[in-house]
């Protein structure tokens, strides 16, 4: 693959899908000490890049294979893309989905007239069925990350951001099954031979890394991840052959980051953004990327489409792993105003009370004393411990 498939892919693709804006981020700046652009890829009707692979894909079927329909497998933003472009060109598209992705790209999937399958505990065991489906059917199967035009597709945001921010520094991708890296690699190391790229992906789904130690791309075994998106257990061949060469450094991170990420967007950028999405913040805030202080970096926003009822768990985690809540147990007095001299100190030290509990059957051999199970509102780390010390001066035992 050379620029001039990328660049071809543009021109088709032109009209069809958002031309995403990368403004710069003052807040985000701030926060990482980088110069911080972000491409807002989330914008996409169907709220990801997997748009401009799929329409550039299924805009090169041909007239038989478009009559015959198309199948894929995807935990859902391929899934959205592609069933959403069908409609439009009036092809018949059938996804076929891991049993644990998000609701609401199931849901929104069959809102857009495809077939929804749902089969297997991973991506793997999606495109096994879908492979099947395509031998008894004669269905054109299409790489989420794979396919050539795909990942031509998906370097399109690559030019773009060369023109949006010319002169920036370095780049930074999250990684799945290594489509849009591979692309925009291709892109900007075609146009801006000088920059940084850097890959991200999560460390319960790190095929990336895998196959870099290995040489090749294997499958590996993986666990559940709030990037989803980049839930693929083996990169893809073509993905791998194009992009290995063309990354300065792959940064993986755990799922605190991921979740500190997604609440910093939403916080700061006003931004509700997956875990996908947010993985290239997520590089920026685990103090793996010190060399790219006072840089221009550009951070791919890839998808926003995040479960609710993840996003409500996600608040919480990233809450509490930046020490803004914070659950412990004390010994307070089980008589008359106990438990007000008790919520009376943490008032004095600015914590706040979001649940109480007492627990009376499991307490100490006092029985003038209950232990209470406390998750307050805190500023920091730093104010934890002070909550913490003065509440084991002032008698109340804390654990």
């Amino acid at each position: 693959m050379i620029l001039q498939d990328i660049q071809s892919a543009a021109e088709r693709i032109r009209g069809h899908v958002v031309e995403t804006p990368c403004p710069g981020s003052i807040p985000l700046s701030e926060l990482t000490g980088m110069q911080v652009y972000c491409k807002l890829e989330y914008l996409q009707r169907t709220g990801s890049f997997k748009e401009r692979g799929a329409r550039n894909a299924l805009a090169l079927l041909e007239a038989d294979k478009r009559r015959t329909g198309v199948i894929a497998a995807s935990a859902g933003n391929h899934a959205l893309g592609l069933a959403y472009h069908a409609r439009m060109l009036g092809i018949p598209a059938t996804v076929v989905m891991p049993r644990f992705a998000p609701l609401t790209k199931v849901v929104n999937c069959r809102k857009l007239d495809a077939n929804v399958i749902l089969h297997g505990a991973n991506i793997g065991e999606a495109r096994d069925r879908a492979m099947e489906l395509v031998r008894e059917k004669g269905l054109t199967y299409i790489n989420g990350f794979d396919d050539p035009a795909i990942i031509a597709g998906q370097g399109t945001i690559g030019m773009e951001v060369a023109r949006q921010v010319p002169d920036l520094d370095a780049i930074i991708v999250p990684i799945g099954g290594g489509g849009l890296i591979a692309g925009i690699a291709l892109a900007l190391r075609t146009l801006k031979p000088g920059i940084r790229i850097i890959g991200v992906e999560p460390k319960r789904a790190a095929s990336w890394t895998a196959a870099v130690a290995a040489g090749y791309p294997v499958e590996i075994a993986m666990e559940p991840t709030l990037a989803d998106g980049l839930s693929v257990p083996k990169v893809g061949a073509n993905a791998f052959k194009l992009g290995r060469d063309l990354l300065d450094r792959v940064v993986v991170v755990d799922e605190h980051d991921i979740a500190r990420a997604i609440l910093r967007l939403m916080e700061l950028e006003k931004a509700v953004v997956e875990g996908a999405g947010a993985s290239p913040l997520a590089a920026c805030l685990s103090g793996k990327l010190e060399e790219l202080a006072g840089k221009r970096v550009v951070l791919p926003l890839c998808g926003g489409n995040i479960d609710l009822t993840t996003l409500d768990r996600v608040i919480a985690r990233g809450l509490a792993s930046e020490g803004r809540l914070c659950r412990f147990t004390a010994t307070i007095s089980d008589r008359p105003g106990g438990l007000a001299r008790f919520a009376g100190l943490l008032a004095e030290e600015g914590a706040s009370i979001v649940d109480i509990s007492h627990d009376r059957a499991f307490a100490d051999d006092d029985i003038t004393t209950v232990a209470v199970h406390c998750v307050v509102e805190t500023r920091d780390q730093e104010h934890i411990a002070t909550v913490r010390a003065r509440l084991n001066k002032e008698g109340f035992r804390v654990v």
